[in-house]
């Protein structure tokens, strides 16, 4: 059994809307973020999920919604479980089997997942090197993005390539110091 004291739900999502604010819009890292943001069309879902097999089926739940919801009201949702794969080799292996829930739903070139995880971690870096900050949220965070939209965004943005290149380089800049100052999580 975990000790730690469990976060409640508008703790849990203060806490992403922080890092929304302070990293990915702050920051730039996705130069598509701040217009969905400020219509407020991004859907923020804490689940209460303790076990992978019952955060597929939160998953599932959230990708019919957001396919079967106009994009005027939700244009892109963040699952966030705080509750479950706080471990970030655990995460990862999940990503896995949510590609197949995707799959199984039938959305794979509707909706595509994103990651984010407090350890996140590329493969080929060390655990501290920053640039894994660039997908490190406060919790365990699934996001769920319309594929058209997600086209409409790169067509709107001609060096979309190098977003990745551009939030490395931002991230470095930063440095550990730099993000702890940011209030998001540890450095």
């Amino acid at each position: 059994m975990d000790p730690r004291p469990r976060p409640a739900a508008d703790e849990v999502i203060a806490a992403l809307r922080h890092w929304l604010e302070q990293a990915v819009i702050g920051l730039n890292l996705c130069p598509f973020a701040q217009a969905v943001y400020l219509r407020n069309q991004i859907r923020f879902v804490v689940s209460e999920a303790r076990t992978e097999t019952e955060l597929g089926v939160d998953l599932e739940t959230e990708l019919h919604r957001l396919h079967t919801t106009p994009t005027e009201q939700i244009e892109t949702t963040l699952l966030i479980h705080p509750y479950v794969l706080s471990e970030f080799r655990d995460y990862n292996e999940f990503l896995g089997e949510a590609e197949a829930t995707l799959l199984g739903a039938g959305l794979v070139g509707e909706i595509q997942i994103a990651s984010f995880h407090p350890q996140y971690q590329f493969a080929g870096t060390e655990p501290d090197d920053v640039s894994n900050y660039t997908n490190r949220a406060p919790y365990p965070t699934l996001h769920l993005l319309r594929e058209a939209s997600v086209e409409r965004a790169v067509q709107s943005f001609p060096e979309a390539k190098t977003i990745f290149e551009a939030n490395i380089r931002t991230m470095q800049s930063l440095g550990h110091a730099g993000w702890k100052r940011l209030g998001i999580g540890p450095a």
